[in-house]
């Protein structure tokens, strides 16, 4: 039934729909009721079809939102994706093995992800894009550099707010540490790192991104027992990938240099 049979002219019709949307917090359709409409008019679309595509509209705006929202709450450093990563560049990282990582069935089941590489071997921007799908996906994620996550365990315990952080450490589905390796940690930091991990063991996934091998690990966590454990914790049923010596970074900045020069 058009709006004018009802008794309803165009301008009052699109007040009440304005009104009706901000009452059903309904800002998609809100925004693009007068277009869709006119598309749907256009088209000749059924009512079925054109209701069905107000809906779909509001529907994925509000997971645009909900991604978007995931992705801020992670507290990534800087926006990278899958689809700007090299693979030629560096061959040592299989694409189809980061292809199914990107399907995020590993963070469904709480495994563990490990990148091993030198610097600028493309192993946070692997790191921060896979944590990106992962939010994208519906996983609630966090990135943190792992000094800063010691230093915040240390701040916590000795404020006896150790527990807490540790909870709130523990729900997340991801929780992406970078730069692990790049300092040594004393036997308290890497006490309660290692905390943080059996928190979540078998339970939530840990990505890991580090510039040392796991036999130079005992430079970051000087306790052997202690060091052995948290390799232990973060390989069980996880994934290794490792992303060589050769920094993309390096050789991107030479080649710029040399074109520059030429």
């Amino acid at each position: 039934m058009s709006p004018r049979k009802r008794g309803l002219t165009e301008e009052a019709a699109a007040a009440s729909i304005e009104q009706a949307c901000r009452l059903l917090r309904l800002p998609s359709i809100r925004q693009q009721f007068a277009d869709l409409a006119d598309g749907a008019a256009r088209d000749q679309m059924s009512y079925r079809a054109f209701l069905a595509e107000l809906l779909m509209t509001e529907c994925d705006d509000r997971a645009r939102r909900r991604s978007e929202r995931r992705i801020k709450a992670a507290a990534f450093p800087r926006d990278k994706s899958l689809r700007t990563f090299d693979f030629e560049a560096n061959p040592n990282v299989d694409p189809a093995t980061v292809n199914t990582l990107a399907t995020c069935e590993w963070v469904k089941k709480g495994e563990p992800l490990c990148l091993i590489g030198d610097s600028g071997t493309g192993k946070s921007h692997l790191l921060i894009a896979l944590g990106t799908e992962a939010a994208m996906n519906g996983f609630r994620v966090r990135y943190v550099l792992a000094t800063k996550l010691v230093n915040e365990l240390v701040e916590a315990a000795d404020e006896k707010q150790l527990t807490k952080t540790i909870a709130r450490y523990g729900r997340v589905d991801l929780l992406c540490i970078d730069e692990l390796g790049y300092m040594e940690l004393d036997r308290r930091g890497a006490e309660l790192l290692f905390q943080v991990l059996t928190e979540r063991e078998e339970k939530n996934s840990v990505a890991i991104a580090s510039n040392e091998s796991f036999s130079g690990w005992t430079k970051t966590f000087t306790d052997p027992r202690l060091c052995a454990a948290i390799v232990d914790r973060l390989t069980f049923n996880g994934a290794i990938i490792q992303t060589g010596t050769d920094s993309y970074r390096l050789a991107h900045t030479k080649a710029q240099a040399d074109q520059a020069a030429s």
